[in-house]
């Protein structure tokens, strides 16, 4: 693809230098040192000259640290000590972004190469309006280039738990979250509504600050032509069973804090998980719901009180 080669698109030309806003992205590491040092290279070829690359080791057991030190002496990491799932070790990216002033935050899965213009299409999305909160890449499938894997984001029906993404393009007022693969976050935005939630260890999380920017008044935007590739699953390695775990807690999570009768949805999207995994006659699968079930449950009664309020 002609957007991996390195030249500028318009949306890199669209802004002096000195206008520019200054932006923190943050990678996220867990023993993947392979996808982050991938993902470093494809950074270093941004035409945006205003931003400062983190990452974040979320509890890394390999020798990822020493490896990514080793290949970028300079690099600023943080350390999380343990694995705080994908809210907590971005977050420690985000506050490391705020106590730094930057104007923006781009969360960045280390699992990705984004285009050389990815950010200054994003940032050029952005400063269009100054109540945009966030902004999404269209991401593409890294074994299949011309294939979009999601169109920035989608929508959610907080009755069923039901949060399709796309892969076609639409109006950003159509969008209910954006993905968190490849996001740019506004921080005076962050600063309103908070970052994100640590409720989550791993799914939902940005559909979750999608829903609660939107409350706010925050608007959520897609930008066409800021385009990343994606392995996609890299965190789970595509184990269903685990990833059936955490998407059911999480689910669970955000219709407990966002849908108009939690109740009802919470019952109904179990009801429709249990189901069409006894039809498919997937039982390990139905087992890993439960957990999930199990894990909102315990995290709902260590989290009561401060934690069901707006993340700060």
């Amino acid at each position: 693809m002609g957007w991996l080669d390195g030249q500028d698109g318009q949306a890199g030309r669209d802004l002096t230098v000195d206008a520019r806003p200054r932006v923190t992205c943050v990678l996220l590491n867990w023993n993947g040192w392979r996808n982050t040092l991938d993902c470093l290279a494809a950074l270093k070829e941004s035409s945006y000259p205003h931003f400062e690359v983190v990452v974040v080791d979320n509890g890394s057991t390999d020798d990822s640290v020493a490896r990514i030190r080793a290949a970028s002496p300079d690099l600023t990491i943080l350390h999380t000590g343990t694995n705080l799932g994908f809210a907590g070790g971005n977050n420690a990216g985000i506050r490391y972004a705020l106590k730094n002033a930057a104007d923006y935050v781009w969360l960045l899965n280390n699992d990705t190469r984004p285009a050389p213009d990815a950010l200054s299409a994003l940032i050029g999305k952005a400063i269009m309006d100054g109540r945009i909160g966030a902004v999404a890449s269209v991401c593409y499938y890294a074994d299949q280039p011309d294939i979009v894997q999601i169109w920035a984001g989608g929508r959610v029906n907080l009755w069923i738990g039901y949060s399709p993404n796309t892969d076609k393009p639409h109006e950003d007022a159509w969008f209910h979250w954006l993905n968190g693969a490849s996001l740019l976050l506004s921080t005076a935005a962050l600063r309103d509504v908070g970052l994100l939630d640590q409720g989550f260890f791993l799914y939902w999380e940005d559909v979750e600050i999608g829903l609660r920017l939107r409350k706010r008044g925050w608007r959520l935007a897609a930008a066409a032509e800021s385009k990343v590739l994606h392995k996609v699953s890299a965190s789970t390695g595509g184990n269903k069973r685990v990833m059936d775990r955490f998407a059911t807690s999480s689910g669970l999570r955000t219709l407990k804090l966002h849908s108009p009768a939690p109740c009802v949805a919470m019952g109904l999207f179990l009801m429709i998980r249990f189901a069409r995994r006894l039809l498919r006659l997937q039982f390990s699968q139905c087992k890993s719901v439960w957990q999930g079930v199990r894990d909102y449950r315990e995290a709902s009664s260590t989290l009561a009180g401060a934690a069901w309020k707006r993340p700060a």
